[in-house]
């Protein structure tokens, strides 16, 4: 190279360094986000956590979804370069566990979004909570209509599950429908979710045109049923509707058993009782006994997938009714921070909360292991698809509601 051409090189790199150097450093993230933003040192990990009953007599529901959370997270393994933390509550399956739980959860600002909770009188007073300290929670087993209506809906509040407004309907038409049932009576226990389900069952079960004969409410921690079935009896009803949870209601279903008049009389509850702990709970007098739940089998080709990572994972089959609507939910929020975080050069990652919030509530067509997902501006994400389930075997280590068209309980509607 000439002397010329090497001087000509020399003052054209020169110059180079010079223009880059008078340009300003791109500038670092500011949050503008209403609701404030998380920021995720690099390594760090993006936090989540669930609210939900894990001890007690109901801790079989909360366990139950938090394994979905915990085998999504397993699926995904790390976000956009992080590692998922996951921590929790005890919800208590009431409004002061659910109060308490949710205080607990808003003091902790590195949590980006929430699956929870388990029951919905919790969510009636946590979701206010978390939603004004700028949390985003997603359930995957509230399904009290209210929490979703729009003259009563938390703006940041969503589920996976069920409406009741469906599962109620299908459980009144079974009876009037399928077992020709003409009167029923009904017990509630005080909770969002029974008072939900029996109002939605009496209106449509009246509008076939069956009777309620009596109704009656029990506290979650009755342990005494017998006055109100003595009460029922003398009134001669063809089934008892009791949409409660498992400690209650399984002296409800031993102590019918041994009530002159009601011993052969239809029992019914649904999906806060749908586990094998109830039967525990009952029985001998669970066998023939009915439940809605979730329909397992119109779920998608990879929920046997999912049912085989849980056992492998927890040497069991599934202990209640939304593992895979906790999946669902997890899933869904996964999408949201992929949608919406930014991240650094050097891996920090920022998430603004009212951005994600956002992104869930815009979920359409989102392929989960319960269907296809789209969500409504209340929050209901659900595809919902509910069954009627007969107890064949009390034994509560028989129980296998997702095996095959043999299992127990087994489906029997639609």
């Amino acid at each position: 190279m000439s002397k010329k051409l090497l001087s000509l090189v020399s003052s054209l790199a020169l110059a180079g360094l010079l223009l880059a150097a008078c340009q300003p450093a791109a500038a670092p993230y500011s949050c503008t986000d209403a609701l404030g933003c998380v920021d995720v040192a690099p390594g760090a990990p993006v936090h989540l956590a669930w609210a939900m009953v894990v001890a007690g007599p109901d801790s079989s529901l909360g366990i139950d979804s938090r394994r979905g959370v915990e085998i999504a997270i397993d699926d995904k393994g790390t976000i956009l370069g992080h590692p998922i933390e996951l921590t929790g509550e005890d919800t208590g399956c009431n409004a002061e566990g659910g109060q308490a739980a949710a205080q607990k959860l808003a003091a902790d600002k590195t949590i980006v979004a929430i699956v929870g909770t388990s029951c919905s009188s919790e969510a009636r007073v946590a979701a206010p909570i978390l939603s004004d300290a700028g949390f985003t929670m997603i359930s995957a087993s509230n399904t009290a209509p209210d929490l979703t209506d729009p003259a009563t809906h938390v703006a940041g509040y969503l589920r996976t599950a069920h409406n009741d407004s469906v599962q109620g309907a299908v459980g009144a038409e079974f009876a009037y429908n399928k077992l020709g049932l003409r009167r029923v009576a009904t017990i509630h226990d005080g909770s969002l979710y029974a008072q939900g389900l029996v109002n939605v069952f009496t209106a449509r079960f009246t509008e076939l045109g069956g009777e309620i004969v009596g109704a009656q409410a029990v506290q979650p921690t009755d342990t005494d049923m017998h006055t109100i079935l003595v009460d029922f009896a003398a009134a001669q009803p063809e089934m008892i509707y009791y949409p409660i949870f498992v400690a209650a209601g399984g002296f409800v279903t031993a102590q019918a058993r041994e009530t002159p008049g009601l011993e052969t009389v239809a029992l019914m509850g649904a999906d806060g009782m749908f586990s094998p702990d109830f039967l525990g709970a009952a029985g001998p007098a669970a066998l023939g006994m009915y439940h809605s739940s979730p329909d397992f089998s119109a779920f998608g080709s990879g929920y046997q997938d999912f049912l085989a990572k849980h056992q492998a994972k927890y040497g069991e089959v599934p202990l209640s009714a939304f593992h895979a609507h906790a999946y669902d939910a997890t899933n869904i929020i996964f999408a949201a921070i992929e949608k919406v975080a930014v991240q650094d050069a050097d891996g920090t990652l920022h998430i603004p909360r009212s951005a994600l919030r956002a992104a869930m509530f815009a979920t359409s067509g989102f392929q989960g292991l319960t269907g296809t997902l789209t969500c409504t501006p209340t929050g209901d994400c659900s595809d919902p698809k509910i069954a009627v389930y007969q107890v064949m075997n009390a034994d509560p280590a028989t129980w296998n509601p997702g095996a095959n068209a043999d299992s127990n309980p087994k489906k029997i509607y639609p």
